[in-house]
């Protein structure tokens, strides 16, 4: 298993992958990652700076992936971890903790101050590797992700960990 930053080639097999898991999370197409139009241009969405989009590939295989990007209509040094889902058939095997590790080493050598998530409720496992990544729950949204229908906000500190 390798994680790796995304390449345009991978750009068709990721947006069926992550949509794939979107409908088995039984996620609502409107006001979701489902309908950005950025699902189908991954490579192309993360190639700006301080942006990266990393894929989980085994045996040439791409299972999941996630991204991090500056968050969207916000001021500061907070990065938005986006769209990090992966297939059924490797979750509970680490992968995401690896994955999450991978985002958040990127997130820090970019300077970002906080990473900042957006997910559903019924995404509990998700949930559970945020908590014990030391994200928390937060009251509201910040920025405007454009991802509406996600009601469930979460925060991590990232300059505690680098400064000591």
């Amino acid at each position: 298993m390798t994680i790796r930053p995304i390449k345009k080639e991978d750009n068709a097999t990721m947006a069926r992958v992550l949509r794939e898991v979107l409908i088995e999370m039984g996620v609502p197409k409107v006001g979701t990652a489902y309908a950005d139009k950025a699902l189908d241009m991954l490579y192309e969405t993360y190639d700006e700076p301080r942006a990266e989009y990393f894929v989980i590939e085994e045996n040439g295989k791409l299972l999941g992936g996630a991204g991090i990007a500056q968050l969207a209509n916000y001021d500061g040094p907070v990065c938005e971890l986006q769209k990090m889902y992966a297939l059924a058939e490797i979750r509970g095997k680490g992968y995401g903790k690896q994955l999450m590790q991978i985002c958040l080493d990127f997130a820090k050598k970019q300077g970002f101050e906080r990473v900042y998530i957006e997910t559903m409720p019924n995404m509990e496992g998700a949930q559970n590797l945020y908590k014990k990544s030391g994200f928390y729950y937060i009251d509201g949204p910040m920025g405007n992700t454009g991802h509406c229908a996600c009601p469930v906000h979460m925060l991590k500190d990232l300059k505690e960990e680098h400064d000591g």
